[in-house]
This record gives structure tokens, C-alpha cells and sequence, in this order.
């Protein structure tokens, strides 16, 4: 494991192994004013949510590294406390990274990116006509952390008004995430589109307390089969089956056939069982999974 001090390194190496590791990270696509009333346009990935009574979403606009100067998005919301959270997908990214461009001061992106000025209803900065989501918000609090090149401005803002894309909701009114099609920032030039097989749904474990790892039986945490993820699934239930439901599923063919073939060799048997297991908690059968896996 290598271990890094960000004392001794360069501050611009150190950013680099942050952005590298803390991904992905969501967009702030964020439209300001200044005083004058010239528009900004500017995405950020120091960006999420942190609050929802009152709604409250933070970013930042550090420090440029490389100069220690400030950026307009920063400058804005110090003369104008009020700022629109553009939400990107992968329709508008390529628009969005052209608007990233450190165009001169009055210099209007919108306009650079070929994106749409759509007036706001409550804030003077104007949200992005293709964004599926924009927040109308106003700063509350600017809190600098730091005074160097690489440091932080916490812009914290609280939503008055959202505007959501109907197209982009499901049959029940909620955001549908493969509608979205919502893209984050990793390191580098590199980006993360969130869809396809890289969505995936875990059961959270808000109203049902699991069992925990602790409490499987040593043998299954010691497969050679299972992951770490296999475990944490097994150990989100919150009872085992008992042994008349494992009893009845030992009729099952494939359990049978396990049992027949490796009946003089308990040790294949076993990793046999653990991968059938596998199978069913890969399927979303997890109930099934833990009764195979307590097969005698």
C-alpha cells in the first residue's frame, strides 16, 4: 500500500491522486451573474447534496491550482448570491466540457457551448434549456477554506425551485435513472456514464436490521467461492431459514445432483454448493441462496 503525505507533494500531485480516487462525482453545472448582469456558465465535481429541509446542495470553486487565482463562478456569487445547478447527462457532456474553457470575463458559455438560455423563475442567472434538471437557488454562505492555490470556497446553497424533464420520469412520477442518463467526473479526462450494466439496485437496509456478516457461519465466510459482496448480502437478511425449509430444499435436482456426484469428497461438494449459492444471489434469490448454502 503506498502512502502518500500531501505535506511532501506537490499540491497539484496530490489534487491529481484526490481526483483520481474520490470518483465518480456529480455536476454542478452552474450559471451565475455578476453584477453587471453577465452571464457565467461553469462545471464543478467538488459538487453534492447535503441537506433536503431546507434543500441544500455545496460546491466549490476552489483556487486554481496552478496560480492561486479565483474563479468568475466564484467571483459571481460574491456579487450576486444566487446561482442554477444544471444537472448533466450524457446528451449535453461534450457542450459542457467546451463551456469549462476559461473564456475572459463577460464572455457568455452559453453561448460558446451552443446551449440554451432559459430565463429562471425566481433567480436572475438563467438555467440550461437541455440540462433534464436545473436548480434555482440562493447562496447562502461562501465559506473559503484556505488561501492557497488547490483550496476550497464551500458555495452553499439552498433550492427555491426545481425544474425536471417529465421525459425522464417512470410510470410513478420518480426520476428514472436510465432516463437520466446522468454523467459524473473521474480523474484526468476521464468521465463516467451512469447507465446500462453499470446501474445496479442494492437493498438498503433502512427498515429491516440484518444479521450482519459476524453472525454467518465460519465455513461460508471462509469460501473461497463468495466475495466480500456475496457476504454482505447474506448478511442483510434478517433471520435463517430454518431447518425444515432447508430440509425441504434438499429435494431440489441441482442440490441432488451436487450431492451425488461429490458424495466421497466433502470438499468439492462444499465449493459446488457455494457457487449454486452464488447463482441464486446473483438471481436476487438470497432466501434460496442461504438454503443451500446451510445443505448438510
Amino acid at each position: 500500500m503506498k502512502i502518500i503525505d500531501p505535506k511532501n507533494v506537490s499540491t497539484g500531485e496530490f489534487h491529481s491522486y484526490m481526483l483520481g480516487a474520490i470518483a465518480p462525482r456529480p455536476i454542478a453545472f452552474a450559471s451565475t451573474v455578476d453584477k453587471e448582469g453577465n452571464v457565467n456558465l461553469s462545471p464543478f465535481s467538488f459538487f453534492n447534496v447535503f441537506g433536503s429541509n431546507p434543500p441544500v446542495l455545496v460546491f466549490s470553486p476552489a483556487r486554481r491550482v496552478r496560480d492561486n487565482t479565483t474563479k468568475h463562478t466564484l467571483e459571481n456569487v460574491h456579487e450576486v448570491a444566487e446561482v442554477v445547478i444544471n444537472i448533466v447527462n450524457y446528451k449535453m457532456v461534450e457542450q459542457m466540457s467546451l463551456a469549462s474553457t476559461e473564456y475572459d470575463k463577460g464572455v457568455n458559455e452559453f453561448t460558446k457551448a451552443g446551449f440554451t438560455e432559459v430565463k429562471s423563475e425566481m433567480v436572475k442567472p438563467p438555467r440550461v434549456g437541455e440540462a433534464p434538471v436545473a436548480f434555482e437557488c440562493k447562496v447562502l454562505q461562501v465559506l473559503p477554506v484556505g488561501e492557497g492555490g488547490g483550496a476550497a470556497n464551500l458555495v452553499i446553497c439552498e433550492i427555491l425551485l426545481a425544474h425536471i424533464d417529465e421525459n425522464i420520469l417512470d410510470a410513478n412520477g420518480k426520476i428514472d435513472p436510465f432516463k437520466l442518463d446522468p454523467v459524473a467526473r473521474m480523474g484526468g479526462n476521464w468521465y463516467c456514464r451512469a447507465s446500462g450494466e453499470s446501474l445496479f439496485e442494492i437493498p438498503k437496509p433502512l427498515r429491516t436490521k440484518g444479521i450482519g456478516v459476524d453472525q454467518i457461519p465460519q465455513e461460508i465466510r471462509d469460501s473461497v467461492v463468495l466475495t466480500g459482496n456475496n457476504l454482505g448480502r447474506l448478511g442483510n437478511v434478517e433471520k435463517l431459514p430454518s431447518d425444515e425449509e432447508v430440509d425441504a430444499y434438499a429435494h431440489k435436482p441441482e442440490i441432488q445432483e451436487i450431492r451425488t456426484r461429490f458424495q466421497n469428497d466433502q470438499e468439492s461438494y462444499r465449493f459446488h454448493l457455494h457457487q449454486l449459492a452464488q447463482e441464486y444471489i446473483l438471481q436476487g434469490d438470497v432466501e434460496g441462496a442461504w438454503k443451500v448454502l446451510l445443505q448438510h
